[in-house]
């Protein structure tokens, strides 16, 4: 999948946990855990989908975590593995068993085809409608210190994905990219505009 796919279902999957669990969520936070895996395009000499994609390692990880917030923690870490088990898995060739093995797991379905490209839009609709009704959307305009954290998906997943030539990225999920980068840059620049008034 391509971020698109990773934000609205990580979104999505944490939001119905929340509900569950009768926690709370920070968005930003979650939609930048639903992309953290794929910051292994920007390590040197680490395999794509290898280690950062391991839910072994995220279980690791999530540990202290776990400790110290008990299920406040749980939607955090299903917008984490999300990425690996269901997104990337789709697509094929993740290595979610890492370190026990470096075997890829995955259905292998083409990243540039009609059915990923169907999904991602679906995807991407059906978060946006949840964040409509539930008014989620807001977040990304009013100032909040955890909206920073989203420049972490604006340079590792979204810019890098649009600017590349060739472009990286099916034409037909170009808008739904614009769409993300447009909220999370506004967010970022309403919370610098506070910083520095």
């Amino acid at each position: 999948m391509f971020a698109v796919g990773h934000f609205a279902f990580g979104y999505v999957l944490a939001k119905s946990t929340t509900q569950v669990t009768k926690t709370e969520m920070n968005i930003p936070i979650v939609l930048t855990l639903s992309v953290i895996p794929d910051i292994d395009l920007l390590v040197p000499f680490v395999e794509h989908r290898g280690p950062f994609h391991s839910i072994i390692m995220a279980a690791i990880i999530f540990t202290p975590v776990f400790a110290l917030y008990r299920r406040k923690a749980l939607p955090y870490f299903v917008a984490l593995i999300q990425h690996s088990l269901i997104g990337d898995y789709i697509v094929g060739g993740v290595q979610l068993l890492w370190p026990l093995t470096q075997q890829p797991y995955g259905l292998g379905v083409s990243i540039f085809s009609l059915a990923n490209i169907t999904l991602e839009w679906l995807l991407f609709l059906a978060a946006a409608m949840v964040m409509l009704k539930t008014r989620d959307m807001l977040v990304f305009f009013q100032p909040h210190g955890s909206n920073m954290i989203l420049a972490v998906p604006i340079f590792t997943v979204l810019l890098p994905t649009l600017f590349a030539f060739p472009l990286h990225v099916p034409v037909l999920l170009v808008p739904p990219h614009i769409i993300y980068l447009i909220l999370f840059l506004t967010s970022l620049l309403i919370d610098m505009k506070k910083i520095l008034s």
